[in-house]
């Protein structure tokens, strides 16, 4: 008896896993195969309401693979994210984090990789830009994660109040000129890079006069660019402290610290310099820029630009992941569908990020919303178009020839640099790396002296003398307490306290 009872408890045990395994791909209505993603939000087309515009993603995938739902979750940071992946709370399929925490990841050995099969013929090998597959290859990501949204970080400024001269600089915004017109991010990452920046500005310049890099096919460009990279994610302590001094010093400059305000702030025009990502940029330029509605009616708006200044800039990506245990094929099949020209489209027009994606589709998107005609044309005040090279990006994932956008001269600073920034400007740009946990819980610390209160030195002498001041009548009243009080009569005593 007792030799059956175990025999039947150990292949219970052995079909434990493969239970729950079917278990876990079933949804509670009734045998469905589920796919859990976990992405930012509002990071995918995926309208509300009966808003014909936009596409939604989620449902036409569906109806495309019958039999899987997608249970859809948004998480608001990296680290939110990653917390909830590490204790086990809840298990995803794909996940959509940051530059720097996908580095996190894989090093922690918390992803699955991709299969063979999917890195060589599927649409994202097919249509990823070669830009952005290159970079995933040269720094070892490329098994494990897949670009989605990329771009870089500038400042959105109003031309109408700002100098563009004071901009090309990182530190045009430690400016009296500005002051209460400026927001930078509320995030350590984001903000520490601008204060590098700023920290480093004599070196990042004598760099680019020694190197002269424009191009990435130039021959010094991998040299040149891995000591931007190398500059840029310093984290000694000297750096440290300078950055901390740098960044307390520009809040007397700001009109805050912010995370999505921004774009709101620079569309009504209470300030004039936001630090942006240059998706934010482009939103930012769509809708403050003035219109005419469906009713003929005008409505006025500003005319934004979007720079990056010239000692570097932040080449930042978000990346799909598959963490351990996730339904790889699955996985898979959902970032090759996302990963056709067609829907990058719709993403990109929805959320207003550029997709790592290129192909024809995409392109010819890029036409009909920048390109203002052709090689001689001219623009509305007669001026020759310029070119706007785009080949970097889109080269050999379509049938064009050349992909070349003509664009009139102040088109440079807006929309269509944000979107794509040139060669140029992804010469001199480095990514963000991760850091290590005590580099991590450093720069925090920075971090949180920078958002704190701190004292000038003035208010420390008024704090002394007033608490000097305080103590020297305190200490008078006890003395003189002590010699005018009333002596006890004859017979009585005075009472200690508690006696």
């Amino acid at each position: 008896m007792k030799k059956r009872i175990f025999s039947a408890a150990l292949a219970f045990a052995l079909l434990l896993p493969f239970l729950l395994s079917i278990a876990g791909c079933a949804s509670s209505g009734g045998g469905n195969t589920v796919l859990r993603v976990y992405n930012w939000e509002d990071y995918i087309s995926m309208p509300d309401g009966e808003d014909d515009e936009y596409v939604d993603l989620i449902a036409e995938f569906e109806k495309e693979n019958p039999g899987v739902t997608v249970e859809y979750s948004t998480f608001g940071t990296n680290e939110n994210m990653y917390n909830e992946l590490k204790i086990g709370g809840a298990s995803y399929d794909l996940v959509c984090p940051s530059d720097y925490m996908i580095m996190k990841m894989i090093e922690e050995d918390m992803v699955e990789p991709f299969e063979q099969e999917f890195i060589e013929n599927s649409n994202y090998a097919k249509y990823a830009s070669p830009y952005i597959k290159d970079l995933f290859e040269k720094n070892g990501w490329a098994q494990y994660a897949v670009a989605y949204m990329w771009g870089t970080m500038g400042y959105v400024y109003n031309p109408e109040i700002v100098d563009k001269e004071d901009l090309q600089s990182w530190g045009g915004i430690w400016n009296e000129k500005y002051k209460n017109l400026t927001t930078i991010k509320d995030s350590v990452r984001d903000s520490y890079f601008l204060g590098v920046a700023y920290e480093y500005l004599d070196e990042l310049k004598a760099l680019q006069e020694e190197y002269d890099v424009t191009s990435l096919d130039d021959s010094d460009y991998a040299a040149y660019n891995e000591k931007v990279t190398e500059i840029m994610n310093r984290t000694d302590e000297t750096t440290l402290e300078n950055v901390k001094d740098d960044l307390i010093d520009l809040k007397q400059y700001l009109y805050g610290f912010e995370v999505d305000s921004g774009k709101q702030d620079m569309i009504v025009g209470r300030i004039a310099i936001n630090f942006a990502w240059s998706g934010d940029a482009v939103f930012s330029m769509d809708e403050a820029e003035p219109y005419t509605d469906e009713n003929g009616v005008y409505h006025d708006g500003i005319y934004l630009n979007y720079i990056v200044p010239e000692e570097c800039s932040n080449i930042w990506f978000d990346g799909w992941v598959m963490p351990k245990g996730a339904n790889v094929e699955l996985a898979q099949k959902f970032i090759d569908f996302l990963s056709r020209p067609e829907n990058a489209v719709a993403n990109m027009n929805f959320i207003g990020y550029t997709s790592a994606i290129a192909g024809d589709e995409v392109y010819e998107e890029m036409l009909d919303w920048y390109s203002e005609g052709e090689e001689g044309d001219t623009d509305e005040s007669g001026a020759p178009l310029v070119p706007y090279d785009l080949n970097y990006f889109f080269e050999g994932t379509g049938s064009y020839d050349d992909y070349v956008i003509w664009v009139s001269e102040e088109s440079l600073d807006r929309q269509v640099a944000a979107q794509y920034p040139s060669e140029e400007v992804i010469a001199r740009s480095a990514v963000m790396q991760h850091f290590d946990d005590d580099t991590t819980a450093a720069v925090n610390e920075m971090w949180e002296e920078v958002k704190g209160l701190p004292i000038p030195v003035w208010s420390y002498i008024v704090i002394a003398v007033i608490a000097a001041g305080i103590l020297v009548i305190v200490l008078t009243y006890l003395y003189k307490g002590r010699r005018s009080e009333a002596k006890p009569k004859k017979g009585y005593r005075v009472l200690k306290k508690g006696a």
